[in-house]
């Protein structure tokens, strides 16, 4: 079950990225400009949280 969990995971991260570059090329229709959209802010949540969470361990301001 894990298993079928992280193959559905990594299928839409791969989704995605071929989203972002469609959209980068500029020629990609609405849906595909709307999911490179949610795939960049997805990126941005993550490294905005590992951040946010590396600063805790370390025990101060960077």
């Amino acid at each position: 079950m894990l298993v079928l969990i992280l193959s559905v995971v990594v299928l839409l991260v791969i989704g995605g990225c071929v989203c972002v570059f469609w959209a980068a090329r500029g020629d990609a229709p609405r849906w595909v400009r709307g999911v490179a959209k949610a795939t960049l802010l997805g990126s941005e949540l993550t490294r905005s949280v590992s951040r946010n969470s590396r600063s805790q361990q370390s025990g101060g301001d960077d």
